[in-house]
């Protein structure tokens, strides 16, 4: 049940409100925005007069939500959320923020090398795994603590905010203290007990869409999140799996202004997941900012071939400074901006440019 307040609405009005609607057993989650409060009543059983609500003093209307998620729809924060950071940068607001980074964390001149990368081609975020789900247990499983160590350090040299995947509820803890936002992969996106535990911290949450889950599914998962009072909740598109075979998922454009329509949340596309190809990550980031974006996320490493991991998917950090060139010409086209670069663009070697 959404409860929208008049905007003259005061906060004794409000808190009246709150209590009658824990009176007959809703669990009650506010969002104030600039112009009018919104409460969101989770539980609460079978309600079916509503009428007295609508009564109360300071309520503007009552909606009652059919779909099985309340917190995450649209109507709960109709004008959307924006993911605020503590250096000014937010995710959902007007610019289209760039998470760049390498699949995995290998060294201390590797992710020095690539943060320097991004953070002059105009990226906010340096993104890398400390550590990596991976499909084969004899596979290069990250560097630990040691890994977020090392990607602090060069996210603080460079400028930069860290965002890294947490697998497990044992490594919140660990994490916390090295990174600024909190990445759940697609392999823990209905990872229940996870989603729980990351509603009760206060860093924003990164979550990727299941590799065959649906858009409802991923819309559900966020709702675990804000359920347990963590709002700062950013979406994922990172391609779904399909009977297609040349690309490594198939990267579902639509689900980006599908999101936008049935949620507040912010969302961002994962161009390098969702093709698994570094000659196609472009084309698609391009068009997820037309799509609607409010951010990429992008795997890029200063030695792609020699890389531990998911070396064929990531650009070299030329081609992201060319793409970041692009973007800036596409965002103004949908109403956004792009952060500013600090340096001419270098030449295009021109075995890259052949790889284009």
């Amino acid at each position: 049940m959404i409860v929208a307040m008049q905007e003259n609405a005061s906060e004794e009005q409000i808190s009246h409100v709150i209590g009658r609607l824990i009176e007959i057993g809703f669990e009650v989650h506010r969002s104030t925005g600039e112009r009018q409060t919104v409460l969101g009543g989770v539980g609460g059983g079978d309600t079916p007069d509503i009428g007295w609500l609508e009564m109360l003093p300071g309520v503007e209307h009552v909606h009652r939500i059919g779909s099985p998620y309340k917190l995450v729809a649209r109507r709960f924060r109709p004008e959307g959320t924006v993911v605020r950071f503590p250096n000014g940068v937010s995710i959902g607001g007007e610019e289209v923020v760039v998470m760049a980074g390498p699949c995995s964390v290998e060294s201390r001149d590797q992710i020095f090398a690539i943060a320097q990368e991004v953070a002059i081609t105009g990226g906010r975020f340096l993104r890398g795994g400390a550590f990596k789900p991976r499909s084969s247990p004899y596979s290069f499983q990250g560097m630990g603590e040691e890994g977020l160590k090392l990607m602090r350090a060069a996210a603080s040299e460079f400028g930069l905010l860290v965002v890294s995947e947490v697998m497990e509820i044992s490594q919140i803890g660990l994490m916390a203290p090295y990174i600024d936002m909190f990445q759940v992969g697609a392999r823990n996106m209905q990872n229940f007990n996870l989603l729980r535990e990351l509603g009760k911290v206060r860093k924003p949450i990164l979550l990727k869409r299941g590799i065959a889950a649906t858009i409802e599914e991923l819309l559900l998962s966020a709702e675990y999140v804000m359920a347990g009072g963590n709002y700062n909740v950013v979406l994922c598109e990172r391609g779904i799996r399909t009977f297609e075979t040349y690309t490594r998922n198939t990267m579902d454009i639509s689900a980006i202004p599908v999101v936008k329509e049935l949620s507040h949340l912010p969302i961002v596309a994962d161009p390098s997941h969702g093709t698994g190809r570094r000659d196609k990550v472009p084309a698609m980031a391009r068009a997820s900012v037309a799509a609607g974006a409010d951010g990429l996320l992008i795997e890029v490493h200063n030695c792609p071939d020699k890389a531990v991991s998911d070396g064929a998917q990531s650009l070299y950090p030329v081609q992201l400074a060319r793409l970041m060139e692009d973007l800036r010409s596409i965002a103004p086209a949908v109403g956004r901006v792009m952060s500013s670069i600090d340096r001419d663009l270098p030449s295009v070697p021109m075995e890259v440019a052949a790889a284009n």
